[in-house]
């Protein structure tokens, strides 16, 4: 008889857990089948969604990292499996023992784990979002007004392990409230009014906090999927605040919901063929997502299959919407606006690629071959002094900073124009409008995780500044001015850290947080600076 799943887990955990566990025999030149207990594989599914899902996706066919299906992984003893685990890879993989994440019977753990078949993960449909959708404060017992602080400089704050957000005020530097939010959430989205925070975690559950109130709190959340990563609002005029859409990495659909009540509107499944060779694929996962704002639609990037989609959302009050597909290239991930917010900017990360879509002319402009594995988060726009308007990416796979002319008029538009040596690995860039530097994280980088590294925009072939911290170093931020970069110290006991960015020197310190990562202002998200 099989083991009762706790509720405690993730939903995607239990349900795939439920699904049973699924043993393999043993075939020629492979490695026998490891056996598991139910505790073991309970155990295992945690860090497995936790940490390798997004790469690995949820039935380990691969996508920014690589197939980890048995018939590979089987080719491999567990000694090796562990080693990758623990010391990670030169390709962008984090060494979670080696960084502090996973001790050594943990990655013992997860070397069986991922010799042993992957249930199937189950579905979810709109009936399953609408039994999960709570409205916590109804419209009509909301604040009427905004407060009389500063709140377009407030910042959201994501403490990842612990499942919380914090709303910090960037004036006076208190967190004003923390609210429970989903498991592991990946980012933070302000609605084009600025006045509502979304977010959005990895057991799919989307999360809404009221800035206007007084504290900040919950007033609503749904859960969209079992797994996922991204969500936006409707920021075209008109269409202020209206809808979220929220995308699904399992089952692989994008969700549109009620801008002010989170309810369920509308699914809609992006399972498909990929663009180029017209293969099924039983997985093309939603990442990232951006509202436009020159038209009422917003664009997602479908990974797997490379297909960008362009969703008019003009007609949803009759239940319609209306997609229009481009091709780009495979394993679409992260990626933002250039400055003019015309063109969109993405990161196909498994094929060193960078695919630039025009939006008004609804078309893909250029595939701009970068660097390993390119990681832009939203990217980084400035004016460089010999090449004009510019976006840059750091990567995953190596430490390289590629930097692309935007500028549509020039004859090197959409090429690399400049490059930027790093000594490894990089999450995040950052810059700002009113800013003379460029900052880079190193957090993925095996030797120099605590560390960012500060460029010059008006001196660009200067060597870079380095700013040294005592514990990992994740995600950049300016505040609504652009005179503070606010990072986060990775760890359990974390803190903020707000740099003065003209003298590069350290503030002021916010401790009392578990494992911050992400941080957005809400002015520069809800116009998309940066």
């Amino acid at each position: 008889m099989k083991k009762q799943i706790g509720s405690a887990l993730p939903p995607i955990l239990a349900a795939v857990l439920a699904a049973g566990i699924a043993g393999s025999v043993s075939a020629k030149g492979l490695q026998p089948v490891p056996k598991m207990t139910d505790q073991e594989m309970k155990d295992a599914a945690f860090i497995y969604f936790d940490r390798c899902s997004g790469c690995h996706g949820a039935l380990r066919k691969g996508a920014t990292g690589p197939n980890i299906t048995p018939e590979k992984t089987r080719k491999k003893t567990l000694a090796k499996l562990e080693k990758i685990i623990y010391e990670g890879t030169d390709g962008g993989m984090p060494g979670w023992g080696k960084d502090g994440f996973l001790t050594k019977e943990q990655t013992k753990l997860m070397a069986r784990f991922v010799q042993n078949d992957p249930p199937e993960p189950p579905q979810w449909n709109l009936k399953d979002m609408k039994k999960s959708w709570k409205v916590h404060v109804p419209v009509d017992k909301r604040p009427t007004k905004p407060p009389k602080s500063n709140w377009q400089n407030y910042f959201g704050v994501i403490q990842r392990d612990a499942g919380k957000v914090s709303i910090v005020d960037g004036d006076t530097k208190k967190i004003l409230s923390t609210v429970d939010s989903g498991f592991a959430v990946h980012i933070l989205r302000s609605s084009a009014s600025g006045r509502y925070m979304y977010a959005i975690g990895r057991d799919g559950r989307a999360s809404m906090v009221d800035l206007w109130a007084d504290p900040p709190n919950l007033v609503a959340e749904v859960r969209i999927a079992i797994d996922a990563r991204s969500l936006d609002t409707s920021k075209y005029k008109g269409f202020e605040d209206k809808y979220v859409v929220a995308g699904g990495y399992w089952p692989p659909h994008y969700a549109i919901l009620d801008g002010d009540t989170l309810e369920p509107l509308k699914v809609v499944s992006t399972i498909g063929y990929t663009y180029d060779t017209g293969d099924f694929h039983p997985e093309p996962r939603v990442a990232s997502i951006v509202a436009s704002h020159t038209a009422p639609e917003w664009i997602l990037n479908v990974k797997e299959t490379g297909i960008v989609l362009l969703v008019d959302y003009s007609r949803m009050d009759t239940g319609t919407v209306t997609e229009t597909m481009i091709n780009a290239e495979r394993f679409l991930h992260d990626g933002g606006w250039d400055s003019t917010k015309r063109y969109f900017l993405v990161a196909a990360n498994a094929r060193d690629t960078i695919s630039v879509i025009d939006t008004l002319e609804r078309k893909l402009v250029k595939n701009i071959v970068t660097g390993t594995k390119p990681h832009p988060g939203r990217g980084a726009n400035w004016v460089d002094p010999e090449f004009g308007k510019v976006w840059a990416t750091v990567h995953l796979g190596e430490g390289l900073v590629s930097i692309i002319s935007t500028d549509p008029t020039k004859d090197y538009a959409w090429t690399v124009v400049r490059e930027w040596k790093l000594d490894g690995n990089s999450l995040f860039i950052k810059t700002h409008p009113k800013s003379k530097h460029v900052y880079c994280d190193n957090t993925i980088n095996k030797n120099k995780s605590n560390v960012l590294t500060v460029f010059s925009i008006d001196n660009p072939t200067a060597p870079p500044k380095e700013l040294t911290f005592e514990k990992k170093v994740v995600h950049m931020e300016y505040n609504k001015a652009g005179d503070e970069v606010w990072v986060s110290l990775w760890d359990k006991d974390g803190e903020l850290v707000i740099i003065d960015d003209k003298t590069l020197k350290v503030k002021h310190r916010i401790k009392g947080l578990d494992n911050p990562t992400g941080k957005f202002n809400v002015y520069n998200t809800m116009y998309d600076i940066y």
